[in-house]
């Protein structure tokens, strides 16, 4: 059980990873269509292309652990890797694959932190 102290914990085994998955699609269509309402589409679409930042999971034995924090566990989500993402906002060809990259940062530090 990930969540023992969660009412109905074995839902939350469920839950929880599905709110997560949901929220890598949600949040970077909510910031292309507030930031990018010109070209939400293809902002979204980039930033959905950042996903393949979990590749490096595949590094990882086993793949997926439910328990795990991928913040400085997985190469591409190591801290020097984070710096790389902040400087691509300062290259506007590169921005939006950089607030992809961070906001999916984001949203995994939030597993750890849960």
């Amino acid at each position: 059980m990930i969540y023992p102290s969660f009412p109905g914990s074995k839902r939350a085994d469920v839950f929880f990873p599905l709110l997560h998955l949901a929220l890598h699609g949600a949040i970077p269509a909510v910031t292309a269509r507030l930031a990018f309402r010109e070209i939400w589409l293809q902002a979204w679409l980039i930033m959905m292309l950042t996903m393949v930042v979990d590749l490096d999971h595949v590094l990882a034995s086993p793949v997926y652990d439910p328990g795990r924090c991928s913040i400085n566990f997985h190469p591409l989500h190591s801290y020097p890797a984070i710096g790389v993402y902040v400087l691509l906002l300062f290259l506007p060809q590169l921005r939006i694959i950089g607030i992809g990259l961070l906001l999916h940062m984001g949203l995994d530090l939030m597993d750890c932190i849960v």
